[in-house]
């Protein structure tokens, strides 16, 4: 039995046939659904109607706070043309395109990473620039493996793939609008996201939405953690009574581990088009440790007060669970606070090492959501929640009937 939605008691699950082509047996809340005889049904479809179903539910609920985390999955496979958002596995087989086998096969031999599979090494670019950077400095380079040398090269490598650009069809915008369908006097949603490339930025830019990212509205943009606690308001100066209406299409845009578009300079770090060295924690086991640096530590920190709200549901979309510092403020998270909830949507629920403890707990806690499902249609069947706007409560009618009701 596989599930595709977890939520305590309320689940759907599906059996396939032995070739794994087709779906037998749909079993929502634990029971097996009867079709009745004569019903003719895609019984794939019919279950993932079924999550759905479920999941709109669950986000119909209104959160004070909303706090959305995104991995790979949100920019896996998009991105205009050929060049599109890569997993670590694909950055591996691009480092090899780059380097040539044989010379990253020496590479991976002088910094001692021993992963192997079938003779082959395991496509873990993480753990590999972490025993190289680990090496760099005791390990002596060769006449032909320079190690500062090919470290920098796969980053550059890294940078050069997460340029990306925002195709027409992405669902980073159809996302953002719905996020940020709220009562305006409510906290502005929050997009944490761990990827380097600008594709919410751009989704953010093309429906005219004001991101609020830390970095300063005047140009050259530096960057400030107090930006984050400013917002935007509409000040009418007729009205004989001051009051601040705050605007919608408004979010908050938080990088933990930098950007394609950020940098490191003498007056501070400044998002620029073009950067010379991006400000980016590479993919190592030192990301831990880096996050205690500006700005990330304000981009963790951050993380950490948000997670720690009241009524706060926060949406992980794409996440492995594999970063020990975003882990850790979630499970504090699930510990401490009890107006705190979850939901997880990655491609397949996940039971490995890394995930099974959240797995257990899904089992028994109606506060965790898992869901197999993808960005592209979870921004699709997000339900779109009512509207809200400064002047709800404020509609005039006039009536242009004359004196005489003619």
């Amino acid at each position: 039995m596989e599930y595709i939605y977890i939520n305590a008691g309320s689940s759907v699950a599906i059996e396939k046939s032995a070739d794994g082509k087709q779906v037998d047996k749909i079993f929502i809340d634990g029971k097996q659904y009867k079709f009745e005889d004569g019903d003719i049904h895609d019984k794939g479809q019919f279950a993932i109607q079924a999550k759905r179903n479920k999941y709109q539910k669950f986000l119909n609920r209104q959160f004070e706070n909303l706090v959305v985390l995104t991995g790979a999955g949100s920019s896996v496979s998009v991105g205009e043309g050929e060049k599109k958002g890569r997993l670590l596995s694909q950055l591996w087989d691009d480092t090899r395109d780059k380097l040539g086998e044989s010379k990253l096969n020496a590479f991976c031999e002088l910094v001692k990473y021993s992963d192997k599979k079938d003779d082959a090494y395991v496509k873990n670019l993480e753990k590999l620039l972490s025993v190289a950077n680990a090496a760099k400095d005791f390990v002596p380079s060769t006449k032909d493996i320079n190690i500062p040398t090919i470290i920098e090269e796969i980053e550059a490598l890294i940078k050069e793939k997460c340029e990306l650009k925002l195709p027409h069809d992405a669902p980073h915008h159809a996302f953002i609008e719905k996020i940020t369908r709220r009562k305006v006097t409510l906290p502005r949603a929050k997009v944490f996201t761990l990827n380097y490339d600008t594709l919410f930025e751009q989704a953010g830019r093309k429906g005219n939405f004001t991101i609020i990212d830390g970095f300063s509205f005047s140009f050259p943009r530096y960057f400030s953690g107090r930006n984050f606690d400013y917002d935007v308001v509409l000040r009418d100066k007729s009205r004989l009574k001051e009051e601040d209406n705050f605007i919608n299409r408004v979010f908050h845009l938080y990088k933990p581990h930098g950007s394609v578009d950020w940098e490191k300079t003498k007056e501070g770090v400044k998002q620029a088009d073009s950067v010379k060295k991006a400000l980016m924690i590479y993919p190592k086991d030192s990301k831990y440790e880096s996050s205690y640096e500006q700005p990330f530590f304000e981009m963790m920190s951050r993380f950490q007060q948000n997670l720690r709200r009241d009524n706060v549901l926060l949406i992980c979309i794409g996440f492995s669970f594999n970063d020990k510092h975003i882990v850790t403020a979630i499970q504090e998270a699930l510990e401490q606070n009890s107006g705190f909830q979850i939901m997880v949507l990655n491609k397949g629920i996940d039971t490995s090492s890394s995930f099974k403890w959240l797995f257990d707990l899904s089992m028994n806690h109606s506060n965790i959501v898992l869901m197999d499902e993808l960005f592209s249609d979870f921004a699709l069947n997000y339900p779109t929640l009512k509207s809200y706007n400064q002047d709800e409560y404020k509609k005039i009618t006039i009536n242009l009937s004359d004196s005489d009701g003619e």
